[in-house]
């Protein structure tokens, strides 16, 4: 049997332990195998691991070590010490010596080997395996706690974009006749947690599944679309035609508008398509305020929300300091925030934009455009966020990261 890519190679040769001397401890204290080693020493080990590969290889070596990394209580600080993943499904690699999984028909699934790139570790090969059939068959509807999430004809899948375990919720109640484009997908906390729920919209409706459950909950949507949901401050806001909307979900799915003022006294969101992204205790919107040809740096201006005011507005942040962005070119894929970029070779005051064909640009926010723009930029890469039919490439943390605890509602 193969193991994974990234086992950790001095873990692969003994089978149990021996005292220093070489001597085999006494028959009551022997341990077997490396699969014994008890969870307190395991978290000891776990603390002292820096890098995405020796994580992985770390939860990779047996289901013994996974176990204590899920119950290693502070999983959640790797996202404040790693930056996210960059997994870029049109770019295939070489695949792992298991080319398939089980799937729940006790079949095998053919598996899409994707590069992954780790921009603290650009030197280290990594992949993960989609399963090709989600790839072709099923359209892209979001990303959320390290699942890719899926729908079809209202059939939904979410998957492990690093395990590949899938959950498949019941089918949406709407007319198997009738195909919906799907504008927003995401989980209120882990696929695993007590609590979690499923949010999918599309043109028309907000769906709710409280994972496990035997059926979804269907909102008629007061105006539009949602286009994204994002958590702050404990609250779930929903952002439908450039307006946020508080959302609850208990006792029943249900929106409440927000009155918001925007800048310099505009009646609307002058940007074409706008995030939000949470960026430590800020809410932000951004988006590119205007953009220049022949190779000119694209300007990304970013604004907070001041809710110490009624109604709330938005103020501008002339520079985010020690912060930086990361975002997608799909509408769908989530917007990450990452402080302190410098401790593994990144900028502040930047945010990085993924790629189709180049895996990514760096932009300076607002009036430090041009101190980071790069010359070598592709002039026909495209700097709009929009709702594509084919998966592009986006930032994730893997699911491991998220402990069980966050994101409750």
């Amino acid at each position: 049997m193969c193991r994974r890519e990234f086992n950790l190679s001095n873990m692969q040769s003994h089978s149990k332990i021996s005292d220093a001397s070489g001597s085999t401890p006494p028959a009551a204290s022997v341990i077997q195998g490396w699969a014994e080693l008890p969870d307190s020493l395991l978290h000891s080990i776990v603390a002292l691991l820096g890098t995405f590969r020796d994580l992985l290889a770390f939860t990779g070596t047996c289901h013994a070590w996974r176990a204590a990394f899920s119950s290693y209580p502070s999983k959640s600080a790797f996202r404040a010490s790693l930056p996210p993943l960059l997994v870029r499904p049109n770019v295939r690699v070489k695949p792992p010596c298991f080319p398939s999984s089980e799937n729940g028909n006790g079949g095998r699934k053919k598996l899409r080997a994707c590069e992954v790139i780790d921009l603290a570790n650009r030197s280290t090969p990594l992949r993960c395996q989609i399963p090709r059939e989600t790839l072709q068959k099923m359209r892209f509807a979001g990303s959320s706690h390290g699942q890719l999430i899926c729908c079809r004809r209202g059939y939904c899948l979410v998957v492990d974009v690093f395990t590949g375990a899938e959950v498949s919720p019941p089918r949406l109640p709407f007319s198997e006749d009738r195909e919906e484009f799907y504008y927003c997908g995401t989980l209120t906390a882990p696929i695993t947690s007590r609590g979690s729920h499923l949010l999918i919209s599309t043109q028309s409706s907000l769906f709710d599944w409280p994972v496990g459950s035997d059926s979804w909950s269907e909102l008629k949507l007061p105006v539009n679309r949602v286009d994204q949901i994002v958590e702050f401050n404990g609250q779930l806001f929903a952002v439908i035609e450039y307006s946020l909307y508080a959302l609850q979900l208990a006792p029943k799915l249900r929106l409440k508008k927000m009155k918001t003022l925007w800048w310099d006294g505009m009646n609307e969101c002058p940007y074409l398509r706008p995030w939000f992204v949470v960026c430590g205790d800020m809410l932000l919107v951004v988006d590119h305020y205007m953009s220049f040809s022949f190779g000119a740096p694209v300007v990304y201006r970013t604004y907070r929300l001041d809710m110490s005011t009624k109604p709330a507005k938005w103020v501008e942040v002339k520079k985010l300091e020690n912060w930086a962005l990361f975002i997608g070119g799909d509408a769908r894929s989530p917007p990450f925030s990452f402080k302190n970029p410098e401790s593994w070779g990144g900028r502040s005051n930047c945010l990085y934009y993924a790629h189709y064909s180049q895996p990514w640009s760096l932009h300076g926010l607002g009036d430090d455009a041009d101190a980071v723009w790069d010359p070598t930029t592709d002039d026909d890469l495209v700097f709009k966020r929009n709702w594509y039919g084919q998966l592009q490439a986006f930032w994730v943390y893997p699911s491991m990261f998220y402990s069980d605890g966050d994101g409750q509602y």
